[in-house]
């Protein structure tokens, strides 16, 4: 087992009966990917006597969250921390999977935030050659902008 204790209840319980493929087949991620996750801990499986992988219906889950974490740029570390967090005896419920987005509302706001800024900032400037330097927001006059850290910022 790889960290996820949602395996040992479906092995129990007689759930585990999606293969690498199927699981592959009906969230659209590569089979190559589903076993990245499981590496990460993401994601677990148990093995046949035949060595084959076999999921939980409840993985069908899992992996839908991951890869909309993903979309939205949560790196795979943070998506790790906060799955981990999910209850290991039974499959999460609305409750569970609720207190999960919260933990990156602020994070989504905040992003939605910077690229409501850069579509505004970026609407007025694509195709104005800069012609107006005091107004362009991406200007960076004597690299003060350092301060700042290191990266992109607006002004």
């Amino acid at each position: 087992m790889n960290g996820c204790g949602n395996v040992l209840v479906a092995e129990a319980e007689g759930m585990l009966d999606l293969s690498v493929g199927e699981v592959a087949s009906r969230s659209g991620v590569a089979v190559s990917a589903l076993h990245f996750y499981e590496k990460q801990g993401l994601i677990a499986s148990a093995r046949t006597a035949g060595n084959q992988r076999r999921y939980a219906r409840a993985v069908l889950r899992r992996v839908a969250v991951i890869k909309v974490a993903q979309r939205m740029g949560v790196p795979l570390a943070e998506i790790a921390q906060a799955l981990a967090h999910l209850p290991a005896n039974r499959v999460p419920g609305k409750a569970d999977w609720r207190r999960l987005s919260l933990h990156w509302q602020a994070q989504l706001d905040a992003r939605i935030a910077i690229l409501t800024q850069l579509r505004d900032q970026l609407d007025s400037c694509i195709g104005c050659g800069c012609l107006s330097l005091q107004a362009c927001p991406l200007r960076n006059d004597h690299d003060c902008l350092a301060a700042q850290g290191a990266g992109p910022h607006f002004r």
